[in-house]
C-alpha cells in the first residue's frame, strides 16, 4: 500500500510542479477569446507530458531500491550473492552494456531491471526467486533482465508514456473547451468555464486507461524481446522456458505499481488488456517456435 500510495503522491507532485511552472511561463495560456490555440496546447500538453515520464525515469533506480527494500551487493557475503554478481557481469559483457548494480530483496519470486541509463543500471532478484529455482533457471531470468537493460526497454517505455501521456492532456482539454462552449458556457470570454474543468478531469481518466492498454500491450512485445535476448545470451533457449514454467507455477511476487512492467512476471488483472506481461504459455511458444 505504501508503494502504490508513494507512486500516486510522486506523481501529483510532478503535475503540480508542472502547473505552477507552466503558469509562470505563460505556456498555458491556451485559452482565449478567439478560441483555442492548439499550437500552444500541444506545446503545454508535450512538456506536461514529457516531464512525468522523464522524472519517473530518472528515479526509477532510487525509486526501486526504496519501494521494494533491495539491498545492493556492494561486496558478496556469501557464495550465492558472489555467484549472483559474477553472472550478472558475465551477462553483461555479452550484452555488450556496463556493469548494472545488484541487489537482492525479500520476497516471493519475481525479478525487474531498471535504471535511466543501459550502462548504469539496476538488476534485483527476490530471495524467493533464488531459493525457489534452479542456478541455471535464476541465469536464464538474469538473462531477460540484462536483455531488457541491452534493448533499451526502460527509455523506450518512457518515450511510449510520455506520447501517450501528451495525447490525454491534448484531446482531454480539446473535448473540454467543445463541451465547454457548445453545453455549459454562459459567456465568449477566455476563461474555462466549470463544464471545461469537470470534462477535463472525466476525460483524462477515460483516455488514461486507454492508454494504458496502448503503453501495456507495448510492453507485453518486449517481454517475448526479453525472453528471446536471454536465449541468446545463454546460447541455449531451455533455461529460460524452464524458469517460465517453474515461474508459470509459482505465485509471483508482487512489485510496486511503478515497477509492475519491469517484472519478470506479471499477476493477471481483471482484464487481459491491461497486463503489462504476456501468459507464461504464449511466451513458452514463442521460444519455442523461436529460430
Amino acid at each position: 500500500m505504501k508503494r502504490i500510495v508513494l507512486f500516486l503522491l510522486t506523481n501529483l507532485a510532478v503535475m503540480a510542479v508542472m502547473s505552477i511552472v507552466l503558469s509562470l511561463l505563460g505556456v498555458n495560456r491556451f485559452l482565449t477569446a478567439n478560441g483555442l490555440q492548439l499550437g500552444t496546447l500541444m506545446v503545454f500538453s508535450l512538456v506536461v507530458g514529457f516531464t512525468g515520464a522523464i522524472f519517473s525515469l530518472l528515479i526509477s533506480k532510487p525509486m526501486a531500491k526504496w519501494s521494494t527494500g533491495a539491498r545492493v551487493i556492494d561486496t558478496p557475503s556469501n557464495s550465492t550473492e558472489l555467484w549472483l554478481v559474477n553472472t550478472v557481469k558475465a551477462l553483461s559483457e555479452r550484452a555488450g552494456i556496463g556493469m548494472p548494480e545488484v541487489a537482492v530483496y525479500n520476497g516471493e519470486p519475481n525479478a525487474f531491471a531498471t535504471g535511466a541509463f543501459k550502462n548504469s543500471a539496476l538488476v534485483a532478484v527476490s530471495t524467493g526467486l533464488l531459493e525457489g529455482m534452479t542456478k541455471e533457471e535464476v541465469e536464464a531470468v538474469l538473462g531477460h533482465e540484462v536483455a531488457h537493460i541491452a534493448n533499451g526497454d526502460m527509455v523506450t517505455m518512457t518515450l511510449i508514456q510520455g506520447v501517450v501521456n501528451t495525447f490525454v492532456v491534448f484531446l482531454a482539454r480539446v473535448v473540454g473547451y467543445a463541451i465547454d462552449k457548445a453545453v455549459f458556457r454562459n459567456g465568449d470570454n477566455d476563461r474555462p468555464g466549470i463544464g471545461y474543468m469537470i470534462t477535463v478531469f472525466v476525460c483524462e481518466i477515460l483516455f488514461g486507461i486507454l492508454a494504458s492498454m496502448i503503453v501495456a500491450w507495448f510492453s507485453r512485445q518486449r517481454e517475448f524481446r526479453a525472453d528471446a535476448g536471454s536465449a541468446q545470451l545463454l546460447g541455449n533457449r531451455q533455461p529460460m522456458i524452464h524458469a517460465l514454467a517453474r515461474l508459470g507455477g509459482m505465485a509471483p511476487g508482487e512489485l510496486p505499481k511503478s515497477m509492475a512492467a519491469s517484472g519478470i512476471s506479471d499477476k493477471p488483472g481483471w482484464g487481459a488488456l491491461f497486463s503489462t506481461h504476456p501468459p507464461m504459455e504464449e511466451r513458452i511458444a514463442a521460444l519455442q517456435n523461436m529460430r
